[in-house]
């Protein structure tokens, strides 16, 4: 077999699978933010923030279908993003707020699945953030007020977040005079609960912890990690600060579902063991294989 004529084919094809599994991430996020906007929040009247929320009170007041709103506000912002910060960004991003848009057009005249103010609020904030995250995962964006917010961090000492949060406390307080205050309140409440949805849709329900451990046998506690939870594990070279003497430290990778079955293996072997554990946002590579916890 001619690996160097095979190799170019392998990669190509890979490449073209995870575009398509991208575009399909953009395609299911998108047209679930359509369908939290359209069957729970436009109906009663409670906005999302940023572009979004904007859009939402322009239609409100001139009667214009949503999706033309949320197409010609986000336009500018993508123009911004071709230009500062990616192609592919920029790509993703229009692609996903096509599909937004046409969705929100076609779910148009669909009812609205119900009347109360707090479900409208808590189920469309909850698909919305799903939505959002996974197109975010996929490398697009829904909203221009995250281009805008990047951008302005470049030069300012603000974070993306605070400025997003800034942006949102207009919008959702100019809701209050267009949809009356009660309204406003639920729109913060649908927004606070896509905001979390959307931490959770990028991180995960199984998130993964680093963990560091000292202790005075490091071979032993490696040795079980190893066959018991099946993680892979590195030894690195430490000293102590106050004792200056030779350290070996154990950093493994572990899920949140792993964390207090690894305690409890530390805690067996020597109960003195100093043990730090940290958030990973995430984590890809590893030769290892997943082993059954025993």
């Amino acid at each position: 077999m001619d690996v160097e004529k095979t190799a170019p084919i392998i990669h190509k094809r890979a490449k073209k699978r995870r575009i398509i599994t991208r575009a399909l991430a953009i395609i299911i996020g998108a047209f679930m933010v359509a369908v939290g906007l359209e069957i729970f929040l436009v109906p009663n009247n409670i906005i999302d923030g940023g572009v979004t929320g904007l859009s939402i009170m322009m239609s409100h007041l001139t009667g214009i279908k949503l999706g033309i709103f949320l197409f010609l506000f986000n336009l500018p912002f993508l123009l911004i993003g071709y230009k500062q910060i990616g192609k592919t960004f920029a790509i993703s991003t229009l692609f996903g707020v096509a599909v937004m848009s046409l969705g929100t057009n076609y779910l148009h005249h669909v009812p609205s699945l119900t009347d109360d103010l707090l479900l409208s609020a808590v189920f469309g904030g909850i698909i919305i953030g799903i939505g959002v995250g996974l197109v975010i995962r996929a490398g697009g964006s829904l909203d221009g007020t995250e281009i805008v917010a990047i951008l302005l961090t470049r030069k300012s000492p603000f974070s993306v977040g605070e400025v997003v949060m800034f942006f949102n406390i207009f919008i959702l307080g100019s809701a209050g005079f267009i949809f009356g205050w009660d309204r406003a309140m639920y729109s913060l409440i649908a927004y606070y609960i896509a905001y979390k949805m959307i931490d959770l849709t990028m991180v995960g329900l199984d998130q993964s912890r680093s963990v560091w451990i000292i202790s005075d046998a490091p071979d032993e506690i490696g040795d079980a990690l190893a066959a018991r939870l099946g993680r892979g594990i590195t030894y690195l070279s430490g000293e102590g600060g106050y004792t200056g003497d030779d350290k070996k430290v154990i950093f493994c990778v572990i899920t949140r579902l792993e964390e207090a079955k690894l305690k409890s293996i530390v805690e067996e072997i020597d109960p003195n063991a100093f043990l730090a554990i940290g958030h990973i946002h995430d984590v890809s590579g590893g030769r290892f294989k997943k082993k059954n916890i025993h």
